[in-house]
């Protein structure tokens, strides 16, 4: 017997002895790796929540809403909140959701399925609050700006009269800051949650690769 052989019949029973997985144990693993996921998953959204409610009530205080009324905005700002206040929350629930289908899951293709939502839902959410950003950042900009000139008309003011190149400046800050503002939130979704987004993916080619053996 050569060497090989010998190396092969060695390699052979080292296999024997190794601890054998088997397909629940795999299955277990993966499953309890999403779970934990996606509990995280609605952890962070919750958090965002308290935190965006906490920063609200500090930032309203009695200028902000007197400046509000400066520009007749008061009506608009709390129609506006209102509105993403229920959308917030419809995500939180979805995202609560998500945590229970999966870990109440007791099949691969359920726990995949489950999988596939809960990213869809992630990607909703992230989708939502950029769209939501720049909506907010656009509509109060034109709104003052609107205000700013119908006082402007108002009070006969040939000075503040603006003419092409401030209207051409005033769109380019625009478009800066939302440049910014929305790099800005997009670097921090892709941070927070593009890290157990990856790992939702691995699993779900682990699951895939565990039911088509």
């Amino acid at each position: 017997m050569d060497g090989l052989e010998l190396l092969k019949k060695d390699w052979k029973n080292q296999e024997v002895n190794l601890p054998k997985v088997s397909y629940d144990d795999l299955y277990k693993m993966i499953w309890k790796r999403s779970s934990s996921i996606v509990k995280w998953l609605f952890v962070i959204s919750l958090c965002e929540f308290v935190l965006g409610i906490a920063l609200n009530f500090f930032v309203m205080d009695d200028n902000y809403w007197k400046n509000l009324d400066k520009v007749d905005l008061r009506e608009f700002t709390i129609a506006l909140n209102g509105i993403n206040l229920i959308i917030w929350l419809f995500f939180v629930y979805k995202f609560y959701k998500n945590y229970q289908r999966i870990s109440s899951t007791s099949s691969t293709k359920k726990l995949m399925q489950n999988i596939l939502k809960t990213r869809k839902t992630v990607k909703h959410y992230i989708g939502y609050m950029l769209i939501s950003s720049a909506f907010v950042i656009v509509m109060y900009s034109f709104l003052i700006f609107y205000h700013y000139l119908h006082e402007t008309h108002i009070e006969n003011n040939p000075i503040k009269d603006f003419d092409t190149i401030d209207y051409f400046k005033f769109i380019g800050i625009i478009i800066i800051v939302l440049s910014i503002v929305l790099g800005g939130i997009w670097l921090f979704y892709r941070l927070i949650y593009g890290i157990l987004l990856r790992r939702l993916k691995k699993n779900y080619t682990q699951l895939k690769n565990l039911d088509c053996d």
